[in-house]
């Protein structure tokens, strides 16, 4: 009796005792719940909560531009068969390397492993500091043809086929006085109505967040959805615009036609336009600003030329500015503008960007990247057929290019730089 009485007792106590203890991690746990959340990422960066959706979004936005508008005259170049393949085909290309290179985000652990931020940082990090300074040189070009391309686009947005060099050396004003704004985070709002504008006329913020998932598998799902929608998109506007002019269709839906009716409806099109390039512009040159200033900030630490000084509009506004700003931002800005004025060809300068880009930055990085983390062995079937996809698109690149190049020589025969009235 006695034992029973006493392993009933103990029983009695280690169920109270179990409960006691479960009670008390209960408590515990609603506690850990209740704490705030870090504000810090695995790298002490702030928070990353971007989704598939969000990413899918930038991703959209920042792709979708006004190269859609000579979508219709390439199709017509090519015919039905050919025109929506070749978009088809470079499609699957672009989102076949952007998994790719959405292998490269981190080194080793794809969960957990070190974080490439930028482009730079993944081709620093796998292929080293030679091949990571002939990356950079390569984007900053391509991004400094993107503002040439901007301004040339400005000027093809004027239906009457006037003078092009007043409207881009108003377009190079307004961008001088943007241009003073010290970091891209400060033109947020100016990114915004330019991703509006750019669905409109056409009819990025979030970073991924930590794992699990790994943002790999994220970004290669972003990239599926953003390639399926801009395909679509660019379809669309290449063959709807083929079947309403055949061979006719112009280099820019909106003003190489010969009549303008509705008027008011190619007018709104037309300034949706304008709109979006001044932001686009802002968002492409502010990291060829900031590269610069950090080179000078890092060549004269404290110098007069690189110190910050707060300037107050009154009551209304305070901003900073430097000396090495104002100077270099205003210069760039005049050259991009200058150079838009001397070969405002739209069709013809926006090929040629688009094609001295796309192998470099599109395929043969990405590829040796992934050729480099993955050591995929030399000689062997996915090595070959990797090189092989490389050299086929390089072949593609310098085909248009060339083609390009070509049409801006026979477009200068005919055109007056710098004219202010013809």
């Amino acid at each position: 009796m006695s034992d029973t009485v006493s392993m009933e007792t103990l029983h009695g106590r280690g169920a109270n005792d179990l409960g006691t203890a479960g009670d008390q991690q209960a408590k515990n746990h609603r506690e850990t719940d209740q704490l705030p959340k870090p504000l810090v990422d695995d790298d002490g960066r702030p928070l990353r909560t971007g989704t598939l959706w969000t990413v899918s979004a930038h991703i959209i936005t920042a792709v979708i531009g006004s190269g859609v508008l000579s979508l219709a005259w390439g199709v017509a170049q090519l015919g039905w068969v050919a025109g929506p393949a070749v978009m088809v085909l470079f499609a699957a290309v672009i989102y076949y390397t952007s998994t790719l290179l959405a292998e490269c985000y981190r080194c080793g652990d794809p969960m957990f492993g070190l974080r490439n931020r930028t482009y730079i940082d993944a081709v620093r990090a796998t292929l080293g500091d030679s091949k990571e300074k002939l990356c950079s040189a390569i984007q900053l070009s391509n991004l400094f043809g993107i503002g040439i391309g901007i301004g040339v686009t400005i000027a093809a947005s004027d239906p009457c086929h006037a003078s092009t060099s007043p409207y881009i050396a108003i377009f190079g004003v307004m961008q001088i006085v943007f241009s003073q704004i010290p970091d891209l985070d400060k033109v947020w709002w100016l990114s915004i109505v330019a991703a509006i504008m750019s669905f409109s006329y056409s009819a990025i913020g979030d970073t991924i967040k930590s794992p699990p998932p790994s943002e790999a598998k994220v970004m290669k799902k972003a990239t599926a959805v953003s390639v399926a929608v801009t395909t679509v998109i660019y379809l669309l506007c290449g063959c709807v615009g083929y079947a309403a002019f055949g061979d006719a269709a112009p280099d820019n839906m909106l003003t190489g036609f010969g009549f303008y009716e509705p008027f008011w409806l190619l007018d709104v099109a037309n300034v949706f336009v304008v709109v979006h390039l001044v932001g686009t512009y802002q968002v492409m040159t502010q990291p060829i600003f900031a590269y610069v200033e950090r080179r000078a900030a890092a060549a004269w630490p404290g110098s007069v030329l690189v110190r910050e000084r707060e300037v107050r509009v009154r009551r209304i506004m305070a901003f900073s500015v430097s000396p090495i700003r104002m100077a270099w931002r205003t210069a760039y800005v005049c050259v991009t503008t200058a150079v838009a004025m001397l070969l405002p060809f739209f069709g013809s300068v926006v090929g040629f960007i688009g094609a001295a880009s796309f192998w470099p930055l599109t395929v043969y990085f990405p590829v040796e990247m992934y050729i480099a983390q993955h050591k995929v062995e030399q000689g062997s079937t996915r090595w070959l057929l990797l090189h092989a996809l490389s050299a086929g698109c390089l072949v593609v690149s310098v085909a248009a290019a060339a083609g390009s190049i070509a049409g801006v020589v026979e477009e200068l025969k005919a055109h007056e730089p710098f004219c202010w009235s013809c």
